[in-house]
């Protein structure tokens, strides 16, 4: 469970980030300012503040707004998807300060370069300046990666049956805690080393790459 709602976010924050990092360097003053707003918000929330927020506020709000459509019940929103967006919102908006980092780290000659030889923007994005970002942002990412798994533990909290929550339940029946909250510690550390190894591997894979080039 660890593992997958760690997986399954990690995509959503990277795509919200990247798009939250291009708002923050766009010439539109109304974007850079939404961006502004959003990384200073989520990143000045408490995750677990922002988790219950979510889980248990956001489905108030949507059954208050579609109350005038006819909508009945209560609006019930799954722990995972709720645990995936909560963490997701909040690494996104990490994920674009150390994006908007590397875009800053990327000479602006790259650009004209693009332009230059015939590109458009997005054929510049995508084969000029998106590699040499990946290059560039990955150990922040790594870190961030490694934030990320342990925030998942936050999870606990609305009842997903995650590393801490199943240690919990363990340590309260077998009344032995040091033996099961132990048990989580090794398992987050064994998550925490094979990311570590990964991380290295992509590194060295993309040095390799950018001295072939």
């Amino acid at each position: 469970m660890t593992a997958s709602l760690a997986l399954c976010t990690l995509p959503l924050g990277l795509i919200v980030g990247f798009f939250i990092a291009l708002a923050k360097q766009s010439e539109e003053s109304f974007l850079r300012t939404a961006a502004d707003i959003y990384t200073t918000l989520f990143r000045g929330l408490p995750e677990l503040l922002t988790l219950f927020i979510i889980y248990y506020g956001l489905p108030i709000v949507l059954g208050q707004a579609l109350a005038p459509f006819g909508s009945g019940g209560t609006i019930e929103i799954n722990p995972f998807v709720a645990g995936m967006v909560a963490i997701g919102v909040v690494f996104s908006a990490y994920c674009a300060e150390v994006l908007q980092s590397a875009f800053k780290a990327i000479p602006k000659g790259q650009y004209e370069g693009g332009f230059a030889i015939g590109l458009t923007k997005g054929q510049t994005m995508r084969l000029i300046i998106l590699p040499q970002l990946v290059r560039v942002a990955l150990p922040g990412l790594g870190n961030l990666w490694m934030i990320l798994l342990k925030d998942t533990a936050l999870v606990s909290a609305i009842g997903l049956p995650d590393i801490l929550r199943q240690a919990n339940i363990a340590a309260k029946v077998t009344k032995d805690p040091f033996l099961f909250y132990g048990m989580a510690c090794l398992m987050f550390l064994v998550l925490a080393i094979l990311s570590s190894f990964v991380f290295n591997w992509i590194e060295t894979k993309a040095r390799r790459a950018e001295v072939r080039r």
